[in-house]
């Protein structure tokens, strides 16, 4: 039961001072016999030439530094999947003269992203998600690879064929694509690479896609549909699942976060589901922690704490790891010239994406104090992660209870983020009994990465 107004000795900054601050306390259960969601992973977009700025950076330290804190699973926020955009527009597609029987035609740069997958594979990221915004102009009903449209009836087969080329031409340069979307946004109409296809359109294009893909001996897998928020994709999943045949051919269902975000749970017939894009892109650059705005780093540690818990994600990406606009919040990361400048939601990502990785299975968690956001997972390697998110204005020290996740005694090493440190080791922590204690100081993310003690033989 949750005690108020006690007072404890907290650690609040990378020089550790002692600091006395009223606080509440709390006990957190974490019980690894609930077993929720696999994640899949974390991840970022290097569309629309975002991959480009990291390669003209050339062979320096700068861009060593910019590709490490994007993809390094220690020394930055190992993001573990990249999501491609299928080129639409007539500079990049592989598709670019009209004809019934196109003549595929493909650069080997696909716009500096065959470069960036290689360079993230090379970090260990292995699950690569290529999307298609649109259909190429002359497969659709207004001419145009942009501005809406649809996909014409009579070329789903030739847009079917045109992905799965795309899909060959990253084989054929040893890259497996993981999944294949067809389609960006289908609500969404804008003067960028954008269609329209409603749910039973999507329906109709699968069962033609899905054979296809299994015809070319490929093992990607398809996606749908990369709904523009989260209240959009529940239409699409029930259509799918309600089809036997489209239903056997899509593997993932894809959602954004910006028309609204994923904090409910959706059907999608146990399989798994990801929020594949969101960034709160307006305004200036706003490297800030904590100032009540959309772009902060506190702001995304409540939205994706809100997706793993609430809407049972299993995997979060942002837009942008890295953009150069000085007018815009897409990136997580903003190039200022040879500089590379993180905003603290990079580092809420970190808190995450570093510790819990790929295969990693979310477990029970629960906690008596309202104020503090609690999840918890168990990795492959068979660490578990604790993250602790304190929406409170006083410190909440808390009295973890480890069940069922194979770890009695050993070490929990706190890091923290919050207006003073950037996903910063703190002093470790003792588990005994499978219980540690740990103080989260006010409007603070920490995250507790706990080992098990070796037998000695």
């Amino acid at each position: 039961m949750p005690v108020s107004f006690l007072r404890y000795v907290i650690l609040v900054s990378t020089m550790n001072p002692k600091v006395v601050a009223d606080g509440r306390a709390t006990t957190v259960v974490v019980d690894g016999s609930r077993v929720h969601q696999t994640i899949d992973g974390f991840g970022i977009s290097g569309a629309f030439g975002a991959a480009n700025l990291i390669r003209e950076l050339g062979d320096t330290p700068v861009r060593r530094r910019a590709l490490d804190m994007l993809f390094s699973p220690t020394a930055g926020a190992g993001f573990s999947i990249l999501r491609n955009l299928i080129p639409s527009d007539v500079a990049h597609t592989i598709a670019p003269e009209p004809s019934t029987a196109p003549a595929y035609v493909w650069d080997r740069d696909d716009w500096g992203q065959l470069w960036l997958t290689r360079q993230a594979m090379s970090y260990g990221v292995r699950t690569i998600y290529a999307c298609a915004w649109s259909a190429p102009g002359f497969m659709k009903t207004n001419g145009d690879e942009a501005n809406g449209g649809m996909l014409r009836s009579d070329r789903r087969r030739a847009y079917a064929d045109y992905l799965v080329q795309y899909l060959r031409f990253y084989r054929q340069a040893g890259i497996d694509v993981s999944y294949l979307g067809f389609v960006n946004e289908p609500n969404w109409t804008t003067h960028y690479s954008s269609m329209l296809v409603d749910p039973a359109q999507a329906v109709d294009f699968v069962k033609v896609l899905g054979p296809a893909l299994r015809a070319s001996g490929l093992a990607t897998r398809i996606a749908c549909c990369d709904t523009l928020g989260w209240d959009l994709l529940a239409d699409y999943t029930r259509a799918v699942l309600a089809d036997s045949a489209a239903s056997s051919a899509v593997s993932l269902f894809t959602s954004h976060g910006y028309s609204s975000a994923p904090d409910s749970a959706v059907d999608t017939g146990g399989k798994p589901v990801w929020q594949s894009e969101w960034s709160h892109g307006e305004g200036a650059w706003n490297p800030a922690w904590d100032d009540g705005s959309e772009q902060s780093g506190f702001s995304w540690a409540e939205n994706i704490h809100n997706g793993l818990t609430m809407a049972r994600l299993n995997a979060f990406l942002y837009w942008w790891g890295i953009w150069h606009n000085p007018n815009s919040n897409s990136g997580l990361i903003r190039l200022d010239g040879t500089n590379v400048l993180p905003a603290k939601r990079y580092y809420t990502f970190v808190n995450y994406s570093r510790f819990i990785r790929p295969g990693a299975v979310r477990a029970g968690a629960s906690v008596g104090e309202s104020d503090l956001r609690v999840s918890a997972f168990k990795n492959t390697d068979g660490s578990v992660v604790v993250v602790a998110l304190n929406a409170a204005t006083s410190a909440i020290a808390s009295t973890c209870a480890l069940r069922d996740v194979g770890v009695a005694t050993g070490t929990a090493l706190p890091y923290l983020t919050n207006g003073s440190n950037n996903t910063a080791p703190q002093p470790p922590l003792a588990v005994s009994g499978g219980t540690f204690t740990g103080i989260v100081p006010p409007r603070s993310l920490i995250t507790y990465r706990i080992t098990p003690r070796l037998r000695s033989s």
